[in-house]
């Protein structure tokens, strides 16, 4: 999916309230589609919306059907071409062609299967949603489709009936330091897409002025993630240099189920640090967790191509394992 929107939880809220509700959601591209396979527009019973499936192009279109389709309780599938004016006004350089799978709320996609979808987003649980085109079969996959799950890929299996529509919590950046580094790496993440949070106990590092408009915890680090939570969504990079603020925040993600850990320091830093995970219990394998020195080797210089180069090694490792 691109950016986390609330499609599934408005259609639910709609259908509850009594004002019918379907989901529209983006099966398959060709060309320059404005909006990847995944998205959804939730429309309601009297035409309201939320979310988007072409990014304007042809949502009237949408609209329309899904009116029938609650109308007749079936599901339909859609076929637009997007034309170069349509497509280069929201961006993009030519057209392309989308089709959009309209599943109504209670005849179709059955509003406890949506319910339990919206409880596990809400509680950052990664699962599927699996719909059979030809047979109408709807389900809910945990632990299933691997490649699809790390890729954040939705999309059609091997025999063109079986549509896979991936919904994984959004990616979370926890950054324990609030130093240079992270100046620039905060807002370069959030650009490609996660939700950083800081925490620095120090008041002077971890200030609005230095950061402004972010979410900054002045707790321990222990405290913090623990507040926080740690899961399989979300990346911990450590920038102090100080063992007794970044061990604390360390040895919740080595027990953890966290996709990347980074920690800011030279070899010979890296080498005192692997020696205290052991004091402190940790084994050979989840030590290996850590990437330290941070960021792949592109020869950075600076505190921005350092951040450069954590981003693109956090990008690598949620992409390729």
């Amino acid at each position: 999916m691109d950016r986390f929107d609330n499609s599934p939880e408005t259609a639910l809220a709609w259908h509850r309230e009594g004002i019918g509700a379907a989901l529209a959601t983006v099966v398959q591209t060709w060309g320059s589609a404005p909006r990847r396979v995944g998205a959804q527009l939730a429309i309601g019973g009297d035409g309201r919306i939320e979310g988007s499936v072409s990014g304007g192009c042809v949502e009237g279109a949408v609209i329309a059907e899904a009116l029938e389709a609650m109308e007749n309780g079936t599901h339909c599938v859609l076929e637009y071409g997007v034309s170069d004016d349509d497509a280069f006004a929201v961006g993009l350089a030519c057209g392309g062609t989308i089709r959009v799978l309209v599943e109504p709320v209670g005849p179709v996609l059955p509003e406890p299967v949506l319910a339990e979808l919206v409880k596990a987003r809400a509680g950052r649980v990664a699962l599927a949603y699996e719909v059979n085109l030809q047979s109408g079969e709807r389900q809910l996959v945990r632990d299933g489709y691997p490649h699809r799950m790390r890729m954040d890929r939705s999309g059609f299996e091997e025999d063109g009936q079986t549509f896979v529509a991936v919904h994984n919590p959004p990616l979370r950046l926890i950054v324990v330091g609030a130093v240079h580094i992270a100046q620039a790496l905060v807002p370069m993440a959030r650009i490609a897409g996660y939700d950083p949070v800081l925490i620095d106990p120090r008041d002077a590092f971890g200030s609005d002025a230095r950061f402004p408009g972010e979410t900054i915890l002045q707790d321990w680090p222990d405290e913090a993630v623990l507040k926080l939570g740690l899961d399989t969504r979300t990346a911990l990079v450590l920038l102090t240099h100080d063992p007794k603020l970044d061990d604390p925040a360390l040895e919740a993600a080595l027990a953890a189920d966290v996709f990347y850990i980074g920690a800011l320091g030279s070899t010979r830093t890296h080498a005192k640090r692997v020696d205290r995970m052991i004091q402190a219990g940790f084994t050979d394998e989840q030590i290996a967790r850590i990437h330290g020195p941070v960021g792949l080797d592109i020869g950075a210089a600076g505190p921005a191509e350092i951040a450069v180069s954590i981003l693109a090694q956090m990008t690598q490792v949620l992409r390729q394992g």
